[in-house]
């Protein structure tokens, strides 16, 4: 059967290659919008899903954890003192506006932690040039590697600017630390608090840690039935709150969701045209398969045969040019990786469109009388 599909695809070269063509721009446009939106979404949690906390003790409005509210200092002794908390320590997280030394302005999100805390805020491999030590002196903060256009283009170690019209200077780089909307800028909670004009009982969240053996949702529910004002979330859970928030908010979703629809639609229209063009050129083959005792089974089972030989060829070429694609927005910070169940659901997905454009064919080659070879 596929040595026969395989002889009917290199027949009518030219056709087949538009079916693979059309298979192929179809895998390329899918996997480019689900590859920004999975960087996207990333983005969205990242405050959440980069730090190392079982438990966010935050606002009992906030369900965003880039619109942190502000806490008072006095929670964090409460928080201490529930049964199964091992560890709590606060963090002030606030927005901020810098002048950099080209005379441009931007934006930055100061993260505040203690020092003796940073590895839970910044995980040490995304540091890519100083040490977490640096951050101790007088002025330091940290700059994202992949920031540098919104840092003013200088992130070098030692490169002086202003925040909030007070004097600061990059004293590490880090690579991957980034947020959604903002750059991360990693400095002291006391620093942060100066910068930002914020209270010495000011912060924005208290980052917990379990006993092991503790389960996050009960300790949850005990932090939450003790302490007015404030709402504890498991990581994962604040991290899906803040991806539904943004994305019920914005037309993110919509755009890329109708992207990936018109992608379906234009290789159904374009597999299926194709193969129906095919097939009216070789009905006498077809005739001649039916006048030898090939039925309508065979047929079908013929031409669903090419359609899963041209998915598999667009599909391999398609996801090369989307390697390339990714691996060179990768160094513009465009990161993103597809898991196997991606891969899995894009070859699905192409196998159904395929055999859905094949069906074109199938109408037509089915009415066809095996006299039609004799005509």
């Amino acid at each position: 059967m596929l040595k026969t599909a395989w002889k009917f695809i290199r027949f009518d070269k030219a056709k087949s290659i538009g079916v693979i063509v059309g298979i192929l721009i179809s895998t390329f446009l899918i996997g480019q919008q689900l590859g920004v939106f999975m960087f996207l979404t990333g983005l969205m949690k990242a405050l959440s899903t980069n730090v190392k906390a079982d438990i966010w003790v935050i606002d009992s409005k906030t369900v965003d954890v880039n619109q942190l509210g502000k806490l008072d200092i006095r929670n964090l002794r409460a928080v201490q003192g529930i049964p199964g908390v091992q560890e709590a320590f606060p963090v002030l997280v606030s927005g901020a506006s810098c002048i950099y030394g080209n005379n441009s302005s931007g934006a930055i999100t100061l993260i505040g932690v203690d020092m003796s805390k940073l590895n839970a805020v910044l995980d040490s491999s995304k540091i890519l040039a100083g040490k977490s030590t640096d951050l101790t002196m007088d002025g330091a903060v940290s700059a994202e590697f992949f920031e540098k256009k919104n840092l003013g283009d200088n992130i070098d170690i030692g490169t002086n600017f202003e925040i909030n019209g007070k004097r600061a200077f990059f004293a590490i780089q880090t690579k991957g630390f980034r947020g959604f909307g903002s750059s991360f800028c990693v400095t002291t909670i006391e620093r942060a608090r100066f910068y930002s004009n914020q209270s010495v009982n000011s912060i924005s969240a208290i980052l917990v840690q379990l006993k092991p053996g503790e389960h996050p949702e009960e300790i949850c529910n005990r932090i939450n039935s003790s302490i007015y004002g404030v709402k504890a979330w498991p990581s994962e859970q604040l991290a899906a709150s803040t991806e539904k928030k943004i994305l019920s908010s914005s037309g993110i979703a919509l755009s890329t969701g109708t992207l990936i629809v018109f992608a379906l639609i234009a290789g159904f229209f374009i597999i299926g045209l194709t193969m129906y063009s095919s097939a009216l050129d070789r009905l006498k083959d077809y005739g001649t398969l039916k006048a030898i005792g090939a039925g309508n089974s065979y047929i079908t089972r013929l031409i669903l045969s090419q359609a899963m030989i041209f998915a598999i060829l667009g599909l391999l070429t398609g996801l090369l040019l989307l390697e390339g694609f990714r691996v060179g927005v990768a160094k513009s910070g465009l990161i993103f990786n597809f898991s196997p169940v991606v891969l899995l659901s894009m070859f699905i997905t192409i196998s159904l469109i395929a055999a859905a454009g094949a069906s074109f064919a199938l109408q037509r080659i089915r009415s066809v009388e095996p006299a039609a070879v004799f005509r």
